[in-house]
């Protein structure tokens, strides 16, 4: 009976271990062989400056928001910190049921929990007063590809510069006397002296 017991006490821990989530890993986004660090910075905190393939994107907060806790958290989520609109939007759908309803009464009422998912997920996403680092990151991707352009022209001209130089240089090595040859004198004008 003791084997038993053990035995079905085992199995629930062994399927529960498997289905554990992984945790994230902390640290800079690496995409395209570029590293992105997104820091937040406070009052007149200096960003650190980015080199080589690292993209630093630093948020900044004011002073007073240093030591408070995030604004996503301060809010409630009770009923009673709820807008009237709302309220009357969930009467609306009090009696909603079967295909695209997200109700477990009536055929297909699994069908709209996907949809309303997607759309409260859009509805926190344009609401939200968090930072949006992905714009941020695209705004220092373009500041550096600016001055990548900027560098690639000036090395373009460079480069044109001192292929001119050289094609002048080997016009006149063509141009000149062989080795060994006296070089043309100049020719005197006649009819004189």
């Amino acid at each position: 009976m003791k084997r038993l017991s053990l035995a079905l006490f085992a199995i629930p821990s062994v399927l529960f271990a498997g289905s554990a989530p992984a945790f994230a890993q902390v640290g800079p986004i690496e995409a395209a062989g570029e590293t992105v660090n997104q820091l937040i910075v406070f009052g007149d905190d200096p960003c650190p400056a980015s080199a080589g393939n690292e993209i630093v994107v630093c948020a900044r907060k004011a002073e007073s928001e240093r030591y408070r806790i995030p604004e996503a958290l301060r809010e409630s989520s009770s009923p009673a910190n709820e807008a009237w609109s709302n309220r009357v939007e969930a009467y609306e759908t009090v009696g909603a049921f079967g295909t695209m309803s997200c109700s477990p009464s009536g055929y297909g009422g699994w069908t709209g929990c996907t949809s309303q998912l997607i759309d409260a997920a859009y509805k926190e996403k344009h609401g939200s007063s968090d930072i949006r680092f992905s714009q941020l990151i695209e705004e220092a991707r373009a500041k550096r590809l600016e001055s990548v352009d900027a560098d690639a022209a000036a090395e373009q001209a460079r480069v044109e510069q001192i292929e001119k130089e050289y094609e002048a240089r080997l016009k006149a090595e063509r141009d000149g006397p062989l080795p060994g040859e006296q070089p043309a004198a100049p020719a005197t004008p006649q009819g004189g002296q």
